[in-house]
This record gives C-alpha cells, sequence and structure tokens, in this order.
C-alpha cells in the first residue's frame, strides 16, 4: 500500500469481568462475544469472537490483513485493570505494541513502570474526582518519560484541569483521546467551544490527538463518515496536522465494520492530501510514540478478488 498505518488506540483484554459505579460488566455465557453492560446485553466483540478473549495474536491477524504496522493499546475500566496481560504482550510483541497500564495511585504506577508498561490510560470522563488528584502521578510519568493517554469529560471543567497539568509538567507526553468527543448531538463540533479548547491543549509542545473510536462517533452516518472527515480538517486547522493521530478503538468499533473500514475512509477521502494522510495515519504516531523495527507488510489478495 505504501502508507505506514499506526492506530493510537485499541483495547486488548483476556476477560471482561469488573464492577463499574456498583453496576457490573463482563462477558456474558454461552456467547463469548456478548457482555452485560450497565444493565444490558450488548454486542462487544465480532460475533466470530466467541470465547470472549481480545487477544494480541487475534488483533494481530486483524492488523497485517489491514497493513496496520503497530498499534498503541490502552486501557478503559469497563474492561477490568488489564496491567497483567499487557505486561506480557509488551515483552512478547515490542515492535507491534506500545501498552499502556491503568493506575490511580503514585504506588499503582510506580508498578506499572516497573513492569516496562509504557505509559498510562486514564478514562478521566469516567473520574469523579478532580484530575488534580492525580498530579503525583503525572510528575512520576514525566520524569521516567512516560506517555499520558487521557479521555476527558464533555464541558470545559477537565480541559482547564489539563491546563494546569500541563503547566506543572511541561516535559509530559500526554495524548488526548476520541478526538475531543467530537460527535455533539445537536451541535458540530468545530461549533462547540468546549470542544475547540479540548484541541487547543495541542498546541502544547508535547500534546497530541488522536482520533480513537471516531467511527463509533459518527456510526449513526456511518461509512465513509464525511462528518467525521470534516471534524478532523477541523481539528486540524486549529493545531496543524502533525499535531493528530489516527485510532480505531478497536475492537469495540469493527463490531459494525471491517478493521480497515476503520481508517480506509481517510485513505479514500478526496478532501485530503497525501501528506495530511500520510500525518494522520502514521508518521505522527511513530514520531510521538518511538515505534521503531516496523515490519513490512504486503497485500495479500482476499479470495473474493
Amino acid at each position: 500500500m505504501g502508507q505506514l498505518i499506526i492506530d493510537a488506540h485499541s483495547h486488548l483484554w483476556l476477560r471482561q469481568n469488573t464492577v463499574v459505579d456498583g453496576s457490573p460488566i463482563h462477558t456474558m455465557e454461552p456467547n463469548g462475544s456478548r457482555s452485560l453492560f450497565f444493565g444490558e446485553e450488548r454486542q462487544m466483540l465480532p460475533p466470530f469472537m466467541i470465547d470472549g478473549r481480545n487477544t494480541a495474536e487475534v488483533f494481530l491477524s486483524n492488523m497485517d490483513y489491514a497493513q496496520v504496522e503497530a498499534a498503541v493499546v490502552v486501557q478503559e475500566v469497563i474492561d477490568g485493570n488489564q496491567n497483567a496481560y499487557l505486561t506480557g504482550v509488551q515483552a512478547c510483541y515490542p515492535d507491534r505494541f506500545f501498552c499502556m497500564g491503568m493506575a490511580w495511585m503514585l504506588e499503582e504506577a510506580e508498578t506499572v513502570a516497573n513492569a516496562s508498561l509504557k505509559g498510562i490510560a486514564f478514562p478521566g470522563h469516567r473520574m469523579k474526582e478532580s484530575l488534580l488528584t492525580l498530579m503525583p502521578v503525572f510528575k512520576m510519568m514525566e520524569q521516567r518519560g512516560m506517555i499520558v493517554s487521557m479521555c476527558l469529560a464533555d464541558g470545559d471543567r477537565q480541559v482547564a484541569e489539563m491546563r494546569e497539568v500541563i503547566a506543572e509538567c511541561p516535559r509530559l507526553k500526554i495524548a488526548i483521546g476520541h478526538l475531543g468527543m467530537a460527535d455533539q448531538p445537536t451541535t458540530p463540533p468545530w461549533e462547540n467551544e468546549c470542544w475547540r479548547q479540548e484541541i487547543l491543549l495541542a498546541r502544547n509542545e508535547h500534546v497530541m490527538v488522536e482520533s480513537g473510536g471516531i467511527t463509533w462517533l459518527y456510526n449513526p452516518e456511518f461509512y465513509p463518515y464525511p462528518s467525521a472527515i470534516r471534524a478532523i480538517r477541523e481539528a486540524a486547522d486549529l493545531v496543524g496536522w502533525d499535531k493528530l493521530m489516527w485510532g480505531s478503538d478497536y475492537p469495540r468499533t469493527i463490531t459494525a465494520i471491517t478493521y480497515r473500514m476503520s481508517y480506509d475512509f481517510v485513505t479514500k477521502s478526496a478532501e485530503l492530501t497525501a501528506a495530511q494522510k500520510a500525518a494522520f495515519l502514521g508518521a505522527n504516531a511513530q514520531r510521538f510514540y518511538g515505534f521503531k523495527n516496523l515490519p513490512e507488510l504486503p497485500y495479500i489478495k482476499n479470495m473474493s478478488e
């Protein structure tokens, strides 16, 4: 394909089994592709993944097929703590994955760092406390050269808190998730000042924005997601193309589309230049996360071709 592709937002787990805000979230039986999710049965995995295991090996098969050279693996509280599993994944596949731990206290964060995980993912949108309570963790991460993955809540409270974090930890590398939650039910995000302020955090030297789950955000519109392309372009107008990274939110998003479809709406867009596509789809993430020794992935023809 001649195009470097790096996924800046994905998930892996061995077993989904946790409790969030008093509500159990777990894989259902006998169909392990479905989960109980806040009291509702949801198709959490593609229907052919029937054992509930969302493993690195299955993801690598998808990556190889879609010619995605590498992926950043973040964590979300709805999947339970996967630190032990991701430590093993990082050790087994150091050139293909950049795995992040989960931690809320300084001691937990130091354990993550000592396990050779390369960052910590914070689902800030699920936090009830101020992000500033994590300041000791952020300072430790800055000292150790770790990367923060941060998904922020709607509104501007956490944006203001992130500005304080950036001021206190100016060398801390931060990736803002989900393109600032670019879906707005009634107002396009580019007309929403809170969204604009979240994207503008990336004007700081070590802050980036990744688009994890953008096909989920615009799923009602569906492929080829013209409003998602518009949101990406508007974000680039605010902070520049060197500040944006593509992310899939695998595997949840591929319950509706294929993994390749989660990025090829970008490659096929006539509204973006080749240079913009190259930066967004891979070059920026390679620079930010420091991926090296990436494999060459030839295109393999389908039986249907």
